[in-house]
């Protein structure tokens, strides 16, 4: 059970909150996860509550994935008001007032989501401050969470302003994933894998994700970040210390930070030498976009940990727009054997070394790959998988979406899954090499996987996207 909470949803009107929130919201009230409820919505747009319960309505349509009844929806209805930012901070407080003043108990807490613009962020907190509601509340914030490591700073310094650093929840949705999550309990609750999760038995880790959209109209937002500040710093890093992270004195959130925050301050800054910057062809024609702009919207990456752990192990980083597949995985491959005792032409080694790779897509799988024999006279050997599905349990309708899972967790104050304001710091204090001196931008053609240097960035070893075969699809 949670305390009754109020949210106040900044950016209500926005496209995040019609697809994501609105109908997350909806999800944990009706699932009984957050029983006392109240949003009060607010944004640029003029419109009265009913208003906005209608966008609300038509939002939870089109985007819900779960079916949602008619008294589930006149039930989480009468929790919504609005009101809009233009009729200032006393008539802010004044919607919250009536919102709480509906919620049971003598003790009740605030949640104030920013699903607001970058530069629209520290207004929002502001208004939050004169209006005098930084009290009993958290705040989810959305990236990026400053452009390099000064802006970072600077942006912290202001939050701490009004809030304290223990009711700031930068919210990064890759890791609100159920695959995400499975990474811990992989590694910390099987002895068969945490003795070999390190640098005698790995020879290299990719975090690769892919993506076939384009800017959808976010051009002004894109040419001031770049695949590195959107994707990289406030994703793909944060997939990395789960990935690289030494095993935690518990399961409590601060014990987890402080074992990712050991990571981040272990990497090594990043090199423009071991940096490929791509653009896809057709970028300059994108609204909003410069005509001569430099602006990446792909990044390969080559990173190292270094400690006792990963010292001397790759992390291969690979995100970017326009490519030929959209996916999200984790790849760890292991060392091949010192010495192989099998004929030429057994087959060992065909296929490259064994792998576990997790899918942090919906669909949330884990796959490891290993050689075996083929049944018959000789001795010919396979690669073959092991795979796990969580659609194929009978928990599968239990997984809750990554800004539901984020969101509930706000709500109950657990701060496991979020980043903190030391930890986006280093992160932008290691990039500044690669900021300072970014290496040229290399053309590639929409629908592949990145201009040609990728392969010479991670050679002697190959990209494990696109995979030589396919996930396994359960037969029903």
């Amino acid at each position: 059970m949670t305390a009754p909470t109020t949210v106040v949803l900044f950016g209500a009107t926005g496209d995040l909150a019609k697809r994501k929130l609105i109908p997350g919201l909806l999800h944990l009230f009706q699932s009984g996860l957050v029983d006392d409820l109240r949003v009060v919505g607010t944004s640029l747009d003029e419109m009265n509550a009913d208003a906005f319960r209608d966008l609300a309505l038509i939002a939870i349509r089109e985007h819900s994935t779960r079916d949602v009844s008619d008294a589930d929806w006149r039930e989480f209805a009468q929790r919504l008001d609005y009101v809009s930012i233009s009729a200032g901070p006393d008539a802010l407080r004044e919607a919250v007032a009536r919102a709480e003043a509906l919620l049971p108990g003598e003790v009740n807490q605030r949640l104030h989501y920013l699903s607001v613009p970058p530069r629209a962020a520290l207004a929002a907190v502001r208004t939050i401050a004169t209006a005098d509601l930084a009290v009993r509340s958290r705040v989810v914030m959305e990236k990026p969470f400053g452009t390099d490591y000064a802006s970072a700073v600077s942006l912290n310094a202001q939050l701490h302003e009004v809030f304290d650093e223990e009711q700031i929840f930068r919210i990064d949705h890759f890791l609100g994933k159920e695959a995400a999550q499975n990474i811990l309990a992989f590694r910390f609750a099987n002895g068969l894998f945490e003795p070999i999760w390190h640098r005698n038995s790995i020879s290299h880790i990719e975090i690769d994700v892919p993506e076939t959209l384009g800017l959808t109209q976010r051009g002004d937002f894109y040419e001031a970040t770049g695949a590195y500040r959107d994707m990289v710093v406030t994703h793909l890093f944060q997939i990395l210390a789960f990935t690289a992270m030494e095993p935690p004195t518990s399961l409590e959130p601060s014990a987890i930070s402080r074992e990712k925050n050991k990571v981040f301050r272990s990497m090594q800054p990043i090199q423009p030498s071991d940096v490929v910057r791509g653009q896809y062809t057709g970028y300059h024609d994108e609204p909003g976009v410069k005509p001569d702009s430099e602006t990446e919207t792909f990044v390969a990456l080559k990173c190292f940990v270094d400690n006792w752990r990963w010292a001397g192990v790759p992390f291969y980083l690979r995100t970017g727009k326009r490519m030929a597949e959209g996916a999200r995985i984790i790849s760890i491959a292991f060392r091949e054997p010192p010495q192989s005792m099998f004929p030429p032409g057994s087959g060992v080694g065909d296929n490259g070394p064994d792998h576990l790779t997790f899918d942090l897509a919906d669909k949330s799988r884990m796959s490891l790959s290993f050689y075996g024999k083929r049944p018959g006279p000789g001795f010919r050997l396979d690669k073959l998988s092991m795979q796990f599905s969580m659609q194929e349990t009978s928990w599968a309708g239990a997984v809750l979406e990554a800004y539901e899972r984020l969101i509930y967790d706000a709500v109950r104050g657990d701060r496991t899954l979020f980043t903190s304001a030391s930890g986006i710091e280093r992160l932008w204090e290691i990039s500044q090499p690669l900021l300072d001196n970014p290496p040229t931008v290399r053309p590639y053609s929409q629908g592949t996987w990145g201009p040609n240097q990728i392969h010479q960035l991670i050679s002697p070893y190959t990209w494990r996207l696109p995979f030589e075969r396919a996930w396994r699809e359960r037969k029903f």
